[in-house]
């Protein structure tokens, strides 16, 4: 009978419904187990959707004959009104009552053929099961849709798909391939494994698999029995209408939850994307303000220029700044570069997900921290300078105040009781050659006292100097200096004055000892000279190279000459002393005293000279020790000069390196970005030579060495071409990485960006590893892209902070945009619509239902309430949430 039935295609309709089943014999549509099978399917069918009604059919021939159950039937399956159906008796009514039912079924765009109410009312029961085979093909199979497969072909290949991963399962049609009962128990482990253990099924014992499949889905799945496990299984083929039916029921029973599923992963998915980003904001947030109040902190005490009173202090400060230095500026380093990844990651997951750009707090961008970084430096490098600035000045202080004490100490020795002898007035009971004797002894004070002019002038030079190096002591010094100046000049008056009165009575005296005279003017200078030599002898030196120390070795080596020529002047004063002895004795003469005209003994010159021959090799052991401090910070300056070159080479090797393999990087990105890491790893190895090289250094500050003619370099030059050299590896890392996530996240190949990077660098003519504005128009242009104002508007999105350069990864977000698609607001709108049943509106239970606690949770706190015309308590509004999530609108 079902031979008779044919659904053609309407002329001009709109719907192409199932063609009729042409791919079995005739004959055996009349198969008694067929039958069977049809009449149990078709009625557990009926009564599945007539129960909703409160009805049920017992036989399926005799419940339709007339119509009313028909028609109750197709407004239950149909949710349509029928016409009214005639509650009369008779045959004509029940013919009516069948027509008005087929009458529907052929308004749907089913043509019935062969089939009449008459048959209908007759109990006619091939008829009667064609006819509701039609109706279950019409509304239980034909909107069925699988991928570009509708109806029949459609629902194989639903559980065809459904089954796949299941061991002795094959479904390859609606009879043979179901025998077994393991399709059916496969079909609802996939959908609920709490319902079935499937493992525990054997194929060899099909009954059991199928009437466990029957009962499961009648229990839990309220899908009534329609086939005896018995009749399927002692059937050589069973019925493909009644398998299909049945297995129609599984669709629509899954169907439902499979659409609800699908809209809570894609809002799970996109709530996800968007609970990371904004932690990963948070932490950027975090990171950023503790970094700048760090450096806010440190650049007051590097500005800090309170200076100290001895180099031992200035030293402890010099030893803080290094600690600062190897201490606890490099983690703040390693923190400044973390913060630009994680910013240029955040910005990548961030375009990705269609997500609109992150802006940090005022003040917290990437630019402001570099900015603070670079016044840190400034700050840093001016502190360094100031605190060897000042470890040289208080140096030359110290030096300065012990040779002004000691000069003032040998004038103040010298001074001692000069005034009380130009005071006197002893000339007024001399004899004549007394008085004369005083006139020539106060010639040679008057000699002696010039000579110690110089020594008055150096010390009101040092003085002056200590002033201007703002010697913290300066009081005392301008005190000594001021009482040593004063008594100076009284010394002068005093001596003019003296002068006047030994002049006035010089005419009355004229007796002379002519041997005490020379005596005295030869012993005066000779003891002067001697005072200065000893002065000279002792006197300390500050040098800083070899150049200065054999100087100071030259001069003592021709003090050293002179010597004989002084002994042989010590040897002729000495010798005028044993002439006036030698007259005084042959002529019988009784020497009263002393030489008359000086104060300078004999023995005071020998022993001066003893105490001078003492110090030239206690002079001589000085410089030597000093000439080899220097040979010894010349071995200094020259092992840091050898391992400072060789730093600074690799350095800029390396930086040269990573610029061409940035340009050049070949292999995917995953061996990129090994490879990369292999090479960021042996930079690293490098570390102890810079160690080493720091080591060089604390020993050359240590030595107080400034300058140093074998290299260029300077310790911060190398400090900050490591840093660098740090960082850009860092980055070029992370631009890989970046690249690796966009791959991933649009679905672009491997060729793809073999063609991007070849693209890039054929219009990147300068090699700088970014394309310039003219460059980047020239690859629109290539690409198709004309016209100033969309030039300007791409520009825009790929360089927007207006560098005038376009990256690699700008390049590949342009590109990969232009290729792939990505999740919108509207998408994101459809699935809520499916969560909240076609509603405007959601609410928390539903979310809470459908949704993970915490991204439910996320989504109640974030929805603003509804308030459209529709609104019930407790409302939310989820279309401007999902405006939000993309920027269209504000959260």
């Amino acid at each position: 009978f079902l031979a008779l039935l044919s659904l053609p295609v309407p002329v001009g309709g709109p719907q192409t419904y199932m063609e009729q089943e042409n791919d079995w014999d005739r004959d055996l549509l009349l198969d008694p187990a067929w039958e069977k099978q049809q009449r149990k399917t078709f009625t557990a069918w009926c009564n599945s959707h007539l129960r909703k009604a409160g009805t049920q059919i017992e036989n399926i021939e005799e419940d339709f004959r007339d119509g009313l159950k028909l028609m109750l039937l197709l407004e239950v399956i149909s949710g349509e009104r029928l016409p009214k159906p005639e509650r009369g008796k008779m045959r004509v009514h029940k013919i009516n009552n069948v027509n008005k039912a087929l009458d529907f079924i052929a308004s749907k765009g089913v043509k019935l053929v062969s089939i009449g109410a008459e048959e209908i009312v007759d109990g006619n029961a091939k008829m009667t099961l064609g006819m509701i085979w039609t109706i279950i093909l019409r509304f239980a199979i034909q909107d069925i849709s699988v991928e570009e497969t509708s109806a029949k072909e459609g629902l194989l290949l639903w559980c065809q798909r459904k089954t796949a991963p299941y061991k002795n399962v094959n479904v390859q049609n609606f009879h043979i391939s179901w025998k077994d009962g393991l399709a059916f128990n496969a079909l609802i482990h996939r959908h609920r494994p709490d319902l079935i253990d499937y493992d525990s099924l054997r194929k060899d014992d099909p009954v059991t698999n199928l009437n466990n499949a029957f009962e499961v889905a009648e229990k839990h799945l309220d899908i009534p029995k329609m086939l005896d496990a018995e009749d399927i299984v002692g059937t050589l083929r069973p019925d493909e209408k009644a398998i299909m039916t049945y297995v129609s029921c599984f669709y629509h029973a899954f169907s439902g939850a499979q659409k609800a599923e699908t809209a809570a992963n894609r809002i799970c998915k996109v709530l996800a994307v968007n609970q990371e980003n904004e932690q990963m904001m948070e932490d950027y947030e975090k990171l950023a303000s503790d970094l700048l109040e760090w450096i806010r902190r440190t650049i007051p005490w590097l500005e800090n220029r309170t200076q100290e009173k001895t180099v031992n202090d200035m030293q402890v400060k010099q030893e803080d700044f290094r600690d600062y230095r190897c201490v606890h500026k490099p983690p703040k380093v390693q923190e400044k570069c973390q913060l630009e990844i994680s910013f240029n990651t955040l910005q990548t997951k961030l375009r990705l997900s269609n997500r609109p750009a992150f802006m940090p707090s005022e003040g917290r961008m990437v630019s402001d921290i570099n900015k603070a970084w670079h016044n840190l430096e400034g700050a840093e490098k001016g502190y360094e300078e100031w605190i060897l600035s000042e470890i040289r000045r208080l140096e030359r202080l110290e030096h300065l105040a012990v040779k002004f004490h000691q000069k003032c100490a040998i004038h103040e020795s010298w001074t001692d009781g000069k005034e009380a002898m130009l005071t006197q007035k002893d000339y007024e009971t001399c004899t004549l050659s007394e008085v004369k004797a005083l006139l020539r002894k106060h010639e040679a004070f008057e000699s002696d006292l010039a000579a110690h002019q110089d020594r008055v002038e150096q010390i009101a030079a040092i003085a002056q100097e200590l002033n201007e190096l703002d010697y913290y002591d300066a009081a005392s010094v301008n005190a000594r200096c001021q009482k040593i100046c004063d008594q100076w000049d009284v010394l002068g008056e005093l001596t003019h004055k003296r002068k006047e009165s030994l002049e006035r009575t010089e005419k009355q005296l004229e007796s002379i000892d002519e041997l005490y005279l020379e005596y005295a003017k030869r012993a005066a200078p000779f003891n002067n000279w001697m005072e200065g030599a000893m002065e000279d002898l002792q006197d300390m030196f500050i040098v800083h190279n070899i150049e200065e120390i054999q100087g100071l070795i030259t001069a003592h080596e021709q003090f050293k000459s002179t010597l004989p020529e002084a002994n042989k002047e010590r040897e002729a004063i000495q010798s005028i002393q044993s002439e006036v002895q030698k007259i005084a004795q042959s002529n019988g003469i009784k020497l009263s005293g002393g030489n008359p005209y000086t104060s300078i003994t004999p023995e005071s010159i020998n022993s001066k000279w003893e105490q001078a021959m003492a110090m030239v090799p206690l002079r001589d052991n000085a410089l030597q020790e000093e000439l080899n401090k220097q040979n010894s910070n010349d071995t200094l300056r020259a092992t840091f000069a050898t391992q400072a070159n060789a730093v600074g080479a690799y350095i800029q090797a390396k930086m040269e390196e990573i610029g061409r393999i940035s340009i050049e990087m070949n292999g995917t990105l995953e061996d990129q970005l090994t490879n990369l890491k292999e090479y960021q790893k042996s930079i690293m190895s490098y570390t102890p030579e810079i160690n080493k090289l720091e080591g060089y250094h604390q020993h050359i500050q240590e030595a107080l060495i400034f300058d140093n003619q074998y290299t260029s370099y300077t310790m911060e030059h190398l400090r900050v071409g490591w840093e660098q050299l740090l960082t850009t590896i860092a980055r070029t890392i992370n631009e890989v990485e970046n690249q690796i996530l966009t791959r991933d996240a649009k679905g672009i190949s491997q060729e793809q960006l073999y063609e991007y990077r070849a693209s890039f660098n054929h219009f990147d003519k300068d090699h700088s590893g970014a394309l310039m504005a003219e460059e980047f128009k020239a690859c629109l242009i290539s690409l198709g892209y004309d016209g100033e104002a969309e030039f300007n508007r791409i520009m825009g999105i790929v360089d927007p902070n207006g560098s005038g350069a376009v990256t690699f990864q700008a390049f590949i977000d342009f590109m990969s945009t232009e290729t792939t698609d990505r999740d919108t607001a509207d998408q994101v709108i459809a699935s809520f619509k499916i969560l909240a049943a076609d509603k405007n509106y959601i609410t928390a239970d539903e979310l809470r239902r459908e949704l993970p606690p915490d991204q439910a949770e996320y989504c109640i706190a974030r929805m603003a309430p509804y308030t459209g015309p529709d609104a019930v308590p407790g409302a939310l509004d989820y279309m401007s949430f999902s405006t939000a999530l993309y920027g269209e609108s504000d959260l």
